[in-house]
Formats: C-alpha cells, structure tokens, sequence
C-alpha cells in the first residue's frame, strides 16, 4: 500500500527541511494576512476616523509585521541549527522587537497624524492572527521528531 502523497500544505516529513518548510509556510501566510489587513485595516481606519485612521492602520501593520515577521524569520533562519543556538536567536529577535516597538510608541506618543484605536486594533488583529497561522502550520506540519538512523542491517 503506497501513503498518499503530501500537499502543499502539509510538508513531507522525509524532506531534508521538513522544519524549514513548516517556517515558509507560516511565513507566507503571515504575509498574506497582513496583505488583507493592510486593505481592510486602511478602508475601515479611513472610514472610522479619517486619513488619521488609514495612518494608524499602516503603522499598525508595520508593527504587526515587525513582532511575527521576526519570529518565523528567526526560526526559519536558524531550523537546521541546535536548539541553544534557536533558542538565543529567538530569545534576541524577541528583545530585539521589544525595543522597536518601544521606541515606535515613544516616538509616536504625542504624534496627532494617526488614530491610536486603529493603530491599536490592526496590532491585535495582525498580531493575533498571525499567532493562529503559525500554530495552523506547526500542527499541520510533518516534522519528524527523531531522524532515524540507518545503520544498513534490517530488522527481523
């Protein structure tokens, strides 16, 4: 009996980077999220509170893309790494996003040209949902969790 063939959107789990196709997944679904978000959030911000709102919808998704953008980009950047090195990488990038996003708020506080409640829910949204599809492609990612060793002698 032959095992179906994979998809698109379940990588092989005997691909060499069967982790690095889970990473390109959530990567592009991400960016296709925010894509939508960036339309949707700049119609509906324009709408809500004027080109103050289309401003915070853009900015919104620029921060939106800077906290999971890193992420994906630094474990898709470091899955044939080991774990320490992952681990510090993530932990840097996750320091890293911390201080730009702190510097972006402080820059913008007194700032009059955006809506704060636009900018504010287009950063949830694009946050959130980026979170749900980098889930979605880890469940449904076939990565092995050992890589079976061939030591040429078969087992009876």
């Amino acid at each position: 009996m032959t095992s179906p063939r994979p998809d698109a959107t379940s990588p092989d789990a005997t691909s060499p980077d069967a982790a690095g196709d889970v990473f390109r997944s959530a990567l592009r679904d991400m960016l296709l999220l925010l894509g939508v978000l960036t339309v949707l959030g700049i119609g509906v911000g324009y709408v809500v509170a004027g080109t103050a709102g289309a401003w915070g919808a853009v900015i919104g998704v620029a921060l939106a893309l800077v906290f999971s953008g890193t992420t994906v980009l630094s474990m898709l950047k470091t899955s044939r790494s080991s774990p320490t090195t992952m681990a510090a990488v993530v932990l840097g990038a996750w320091l890293g996003k911390f201080a730009v996003l702190i510097a972006v708020l402080a820059v913008l506080r007194d700032r009059e040209f955006y809506s704060k409640g636009v900018l504010a829910v287009v950063l949830v949204v694009g946050v959130l949902g980026s979170a749900v599809l980098d889930f979605r492609a880890v469940s449904k990612g076939r990565v092995p969790y050992v890589t079976p060793a061939d030591d040429g002698a078969s087992r009876n």
